[in-house]
């Protein structure tokens, strides 16, 4: 009699895509269970991932980058996928095939470093010299170019009324461009070591940048000139950052360690996971808001699982005592994840209720990691 084959076992996490060049940008469809991955070769990968043993598929692979790949995202429909490269160029791919819809050759004058879209029509692209473009895809050109930064664009977002954009720069400084108005509003004062990543918190009403000097620093929405609030983590720099909810963002650091940061009260919460040794180069959280993704220097890009910390506040009434272990997050982030609730407990109405009564200005300057 002969043995039914075992069923695929389920996993917490999708497993880990093994590549053959160490992958610089990832990015997650909106709606699917599909990422893309660019790498330093110029190649795209794009797959379907899935939490089922041996679930992973490679849908297809695109290798039009003469070199490196550095950014990419998925349109707002998810049809198309814009990639950027040092080559100096922009694609634009069908998601479903692969097949290359446009390609702008020397969009640039240098590398390009980073790109955001801003709706189904318009992108930013920013690039080594610290030049930022704005582009109008129904028109083929940039209506907008300035070089307000003297490094490169290491990253940038935009307001939810599509009219201010932040970019941040290797020459310590925040740009703050009104694209509705089609000018440059301010350089923020300059911070110690290279602005690498920014994101949007509070509500809009905080912005936070990570640094090279493992510094998070915090601006208000209306006073983009000098920092509110700064934030010293124990790592050697914080080379990229993803908001996970309007308090907690994931940090990646060269040390191959991903933390969950609490902002305001300013906490590291824990380890999500790691690239043991490896510096990592970018992270991008699924659409669905349950698993992060990450790439390094060893030629992976890992899963994890962030479902736990939409649930989680830290305690503001109580000073959390400093510990040198870093609190794990998850079974597969190193150390387990014995003692986590510490500093932690279950939000409940009344919590949400004080809180919002507290001051957005409220601050902890502990340095717990």
């Amino acid at each position: 009699m002969s043995q039914e084959p075992k069923e695929p076992r389920l996993r917490d996490t999708p497993e880990d895509i093994s590549f053959e060049a160490a992958v610089n940008t990832i990015a997650f469809h909106p709606t699917q269970d599909i990422l893309a991955a660019g790498d330093l070769d110029g190649d795209v990968f794009v797959y379907a991932y899935s939490c089922m043993e041996a679930g992973n598929k490679e849908l297809w692979s695109s290798g039009h980058h003469l070199k490196s790949c550095r950014d990419a995202a998925f349109s707002c429909d998810g049809q198309r996928l814009f990639t950027v490269s040092k080559d100096k160029a922009i694609h634009i791919l069908n998601v479903e095939d692969g097949v290359l819809l446009k390609r702008i050759s020397k969009a640039h004058s240098t590398a390009i470093n980073r790109l955001l879209l801003i709706d189904e029509n318009l992108f930013a692209t920013g690039d080594d010299n610290g030049v930022l473009k704005v582009w109008d895809l129904r028109r083929d050109i940039a209506f907008l170019e300035m070089k307000n930064h003297d490094d490169y664009i290491s990253d940038m977002l935009i307001d939810k009324n599509k009219k201010m954009l932040l970019t941040t720069s290797g020459d310590g400084t925040m740009g703050v461009f009104n694209i509705k108005r089609r000018r440059f509003e301010l350089l923020s004062e300059y911070q110690n070591g290279d602005l690498t990543s920014i994101s949007l918190m509070k509500r809009g009403r905080k912005v936070a940048c990570g640094s090279s000097e493992g510094t998070i620093y915090l601006f208000n929405w209306d006073g983009f000139g000098a920092t509110s609030d700064r934030f010293a983590l124990r790592a050697d720099s914080i080379d990229c950052m993803v908001p996970i909810t309007e308090n907690i963002l994931c940090t990646g650091s060269m040390d191959g360690v991903i933390r969950a940061i609490n902002i305001l009260p300013n906490r590291v919460i824990g380890s999500v996971g790691q690239h043991p040794g490896e510096p990592i180069e970018q992270l991008a959280k699924s659409h669905n808001g349950q698993l992060l993704a990450s790439c390094a220097h060893d030629l992976k890009v890992k899963f994890w699982d962030i479902s736990s910390l939409s649930s989680v506040v830290v305690d503001d009434y109580r000073k959390r005592k400093k510990n040198k272990q870093l609190k794990s997050l998850s079974q597969k982030a190193l150390g387990g994840a014995e003692d986590f609730f510490a500093d932690l407990r279950e939000e409940t109405p009344v919590d949400q209720k004080e809180k919002s009564q507290k001051e957005e200005s409220d601050s902890d300057g502990s340095e717990s990691d």
